[in-house]
């Protein structure tokens, strides 16, 4: 075996040890009544209100997502009786079918086995690394899913199915626009007809799929996901520090032997980048922005080693972040903060009446149905879209049982200063602050 064999295969063993047991734990913490992330709570209320998926103007629910995930997540639940955990299941199984499709493309793109692995578990890697989102009750993996098995089809020269799951993927997470529109410029450069079938399917679908929603829900899909949002180029600044995971793929793209696959990841790689960039100009995007970015330098990634092995070494980036900033409970769940977790919900259940939270999976586990949408309401509030009277006074003749808040400036000074005038803080922790009204 020559020596860039043996480096491929230490780092293919270097990446499986580093992605095992990572998930491993996510797939421990699915049944575990543990808050994860805001995601999680905001996701699994709107798929418990079907009746009422898209709330009316005015009121403090809001939904700026497409619908399909929703009905998925409720239909899960049915199996699963918490509609928190069955996000976490269709996240995990999502991440699954991406990583199967990442290497399966590879392999179309004409790699070897031990390249199109090394695509799947650079891809695996960064997320569970770098993102909270694996097993995580979020569509985005879902939508990832959905629209790499469109670019299966299109890579075995079916436009025009291709162009559907695409159309599908869009109705399931909207930020998904990377690869449907590099696979059409691509396809477009490969053959004409091809592409103007690809492209000419997929907006006569979208179409179709806004006239539906319109049609069911009485409300603009588009004006659902244009809720108000701050946005700055501090956010960009940030995110940039994120992806110390893509250089070195970014730069084995020069191993990679001129033709379609390599004119397809330089299209696709700097189309996520730009549209990442974007995105994560506005409040409240996490490291999901640059998913399409991650898919594309795997596949480039897969393309490189197949050609020369050693670029292998490109892909141990997550193994060696994560061995330099490890340290013991670096991961925030502990057994402490389990305990605590059930703490504060059996404490939110004996409050009486409805509760405000920011965590809406903490409250939902203690029976308080989502009443407010802390951060698109919040939102809202600082870019001057929506009045925060109505909501300081609901505070103010104690509306809520009990109010929790990770950050109490969070809907904005007005409401604070409600909060603070009428009601007190009975305890503060990990999962924020929680207050009950004051006598």
């Amino acid at each position: 075996m020559t020596r860039s064999r043996l480096v491929l295969w230490g780092v293919l063993a270097a990446l499986v040890a580093t992605t095992l047991p990572l998930l491993l734990r996510d797939i421990w913490m699915i049944p575990q009544h543990v808050p994860l992330d805001p995601n999680e709570g905001w996701n699994a209320a709107h798929a418990l209100r079907l009746n009422q998926l898209y709330p009316p103007p005015g009121g403090w629910m809001v939904n700026n997502y497409p619908p399909l995930s929703f009905y998925l997540v409720a239909l899960v639940a049915h199996i699963t009786g918490d509609a928190v955990v069955a996000g976490r299941v269709i996240s995990l199984l999502s991440f699954a079918a991406a990583a199967i499709a990442i290497a399966t493309a590879s392999r179309l793109m004409g790699t070897g086995r031990r390249a199109a692995c090394a695509a799947a578990l650079f891809f695996a890697a960064v997320l569970l690394v770098a993102s909270d989102y694996v097993a995580m009750g979020d569509p985005q993996l879902l939508g990832h899913a959905i629209q790499l098995g469109g670019l299966l089809l299109a890579l075995r020269g079916r436009s025009l199915p291709a162009a559907l799951l695409f159309a599908v993927a869009l109705f399931v997470k909207h930020n998904l626009l990377a690869m449907p529109v590099a696979t059409g410029l691509w396809l477009c450069t490969q053959n004409r007809r091809a592409g103007l079938t690809f492209i000419t399917t997929g907006l006569v679908a979208c179409g179709a799929g806004l006239l539906t929603f319109h049609a069911a829900f009485g409300t603009s899909l588009l004006a659902q996901l244009a809720s108000p949002r701050l946005s700055s180029l501090t956010n960009i600044t940030t995110a940039l520090r994120g992806l110390w995971w893509a250089p070195l793929p970014a730069l084995a793209i020069i191993a990679i032997a001129p033709g379609r696959a390599r004119s397809f990841v330089l299209i696709y790689g700097g189309g996520a980048l730009a549209l990442g960039l974007v995105f994560s100009a506005g409040d409240g995007v996490d490291a999901n922005a640059f998913f399409d970015l991650v898919i594309a330098l795997s596949l480039a990634l897969g393309l490189a080693v197949d050609r020369k092995p050693l670029f292998a070494l490109a892909a141990l980036a997550p193994a060696i972040f994560l061995a330099l900033h490890f340290h013991d409970n670096n991961y925030f769940y502990t057994r402490d903060f389990a305990q605590q977790s059930a703490r504060d919900t059996a404490f939110v259940h004996g409050q009486p009446g409805p509760a405000l939270c920011d965590q809406l999976s903490l409250c939902q586990w203690a029976g308080k149905p989502a009443q407010v949408d802390v951060f698109n309401i919040g939102e809202a509030i600082a870019t001057g879209a929506r009045d925060p009277a109505p909501l300081a006074q609901a505070i103010s003749q104690h509306r809520f049982g009990v109010i929790q808040l990770h950050d109490l400036d969070a809907l904005g000074p007005q409401v604070r200063g409600s909060i603070a005038a009428h009601y007190r803080v009975h305890h503060t922790n990990d999962n924020g602050s929680f207050l009950i009204p004051a006598p």
